[in-house]
């Protein structure tokens, strides 16, 4: 053998043993991100990634927990208005270059900022100035936060927020890397790993990042999202040995399932609701009758225990049941039978002005997928069976949908879900604020945003009945029609080590492990 084709058959044989010796984890992540600016992040797939691309002041151990981040320590004020973060010597992005105070400066800016059309925006407004911001009254740099040297932030509140710390968990305070890349620039990122690959409708491939501060604790090198919008094919790739964790089980496999399958799954509590929202800036239902009419016609749970089946609880508020901060109210209506409940539907579905001979004409939009399809025919069996309603369904890809919500064009009914983004009643409740970018109802309620504004101020037994206050002017006003509480179902490969479910079913890759 002369010495070159020594020397190439030895970089071959290197090449090949680094290549086997990479660690990939392969993710299914239901719907494509719609974006990976974590700043304008939407969905729960595009929080996933953003999750393992970034990483704020705080973070959250496997099971929920919050921990530092890049954040090694803070002090919180006897006051409990100013936060001071001590950041790590040691925190770097993507390109290797030093993670400062500056960044979460410009960052928290740039979320707030109008321009920027964050949809999390409002998560930030215990901060002094931040509601002045972002309703125009105010610039970016008026909002409360400085540098007070390269490696320590202060943040001054507008007044005592217990769960504040929880907020910065979220991508609407990640920090940013100024300037931002320009179209066809790489991202650069502060998280365990930096984006490798962007394929549409297919994958997003992230690649550990070696400049992370904790990179000797990672053990996944490399992270594929992959794109499972269906639920059964999604299944198949995951019993075919293409995937190590699924987005969601499929309930009609469920039962069916093998005793070795069913070893691998993983079924837990989550604060979610899956709820229908009305499109209340343009008749018909801009009167709150028509619309009580078709919640209480409802039957949730058919819904829960024949179409879905894995643990689901049928919601009729709001608020899941032990969500930290308020109580979870219910409607009267909630303990009645199913016969009364249709007959004050059919009431209310009179007293709207509808009948056999003036139907109601209405469009139920949702995001294409099997389950949304499925519960969609069923709700619009039970509205035509008993109050008579003629509903045609439509279907949009998820980013072409949360437009159509975001613009309420050509949109009446809509599916809707969301998922807590902190442990706390005023997650759920500020969704549907007038002034929330994410409210694509368009319901504004003087009382209830009153009653959400007073929260804010007040604590303990106070805040508890504001938010109580709140609740019942949902209850009264029935904006959206509640449908069940999720759960968390997911399969996860016995060779993943490192995952614990949690209530808010956030999973970082940087925490997991793949053995043999």
């Amino acid at each position: 053998m002369t010495a070159a084709r020594g020397l190439l058959l030895s970089l071959l044989l290197t090449s090949f043993t680094a290549n086997a010796a990479e660690v990939v984890l392969r993710r299914g992540n239901g719907p494509d991100v719609e974006t990976l600016d974590p700043h304008k992040v939407r969905s729960v797939s595009a929080g996933n990634v953003v999750r393992d691309l970034y990483e704020g002041l705080v973070s959250e151990a496997p099971d929920g927990a919050l921990i530092p981040g890049v954040a090694e320590s803070w002090q919180i004020a006897d006051d409990g208005r100013v936060y001071t973060f001590s950041l790590r010597d040691n925190a770097r992005w993507s390109n290797g270059e030093p993670v400062t105070a500056q960044d979460f400066v410009a960052g928290l800016r740039r979320s707030v900022d109008p321009q920027t059309a964050s949809p999390s925006a409002q998560l930030l407004s215990p901060i002094e100035n931040a509601s002045a911001v972002m309703t125009g009254r105010a610039a970016p740099s008026a909002l409360a936060v400085q540098a007070l040297d390269a490696h320590t932030l202060q943040i001054r509140l507008q007044a005592p927020t217990p769960y504040f710390l929880a907020l910065l968990v979220n991508p609407a305070a990640y920090p940013v890397h100024m300037p931002l890349p320009a179209a066809g620039e790489p991202l650069i990122s502060n998280g365990a790993y930096r984006l490798q690959n962007h394929v549409l409708q297919s994958r997003v491939e992230l690649q550990r990042n070696r400049h992370y501060w904790n990179d000797a604790q990672t053990r996944i090198d490399r992270v594929q999202h992959l794109v499972t919008e269906d639920m059964g094919s999604e299944f198949q790739r995951f019993r075919a040995g293409e995937l190590d964790i699924t987005e969601q089980v499929p309930a009609t496999q469920i039962a069916a399932m093998s005793p070795a399958l069913r070893r691998q799954l993983r079924i837990a509590d989550y604060l979610g609701i899956y709820y229908y929202g009305f499109n209340l800036s343009q008749p018909p239902f801009d009167r709150p009758e028509l619309r009580r009419a078709l919640s209480l016609a409802v039957d949730r749970e058919v819904i829960v225990r024949k179409l879905l089946g894995s643990g689901e609880r049928a919601a009729y508020s709001w608020l899941p049941p032990r969500v930290a901060g308020a109580a979870s109210l219910q409607p009267p209506w909630a303990a009645w039978t199913r016969a009364q409940r249709i007959n004050e539907a059919q009431r209310l579905y009179a007293q709207a002005g509808y009948s056999a001979q003036h139907p109601l004409r209405t469009e139920i939009l949702y995001n294409t997928n099997d389950v949304h399809q499925k519960i969609a025919v069923v709700i619009a069996a039970m509205w035509k069976q008993f109050l008579g309603v003629e509903t045609t369904l439509r279907n949009e890809e998820t980013k072409v949908f949360l437009q159509s919500r975001r613009e309420r064009k050509r949109v009446q009914l809509f599916r809707g879900s969301w998922v807590s983004d902190y442990d706390d009643a005023s997650s759920f409740l500020d969704l549907l604020a007038g002034d929330n970018p994410r409210n694509d109802t368009g319901y504004v309620s003087t009382r209830y945003d009153a009653a959400l504004l007073s929260a804010t101020r007040l604590d303990g037994d106070a805040r508890r009945a504001a938010l109580m206050q709140a609740q019942q002017q949902l209850l009264d006003d029935a904006p959206v029609i509640p449908i069940y509480f999720y759960v968390t179902k997911h399969l996860v490969s016995r060779r993943v080590t490192g995952w614990q479910d949690n209530a808010l079913d956030r999973h970082y890759s940087r925490d997991l492990a793949l053995v043999p």
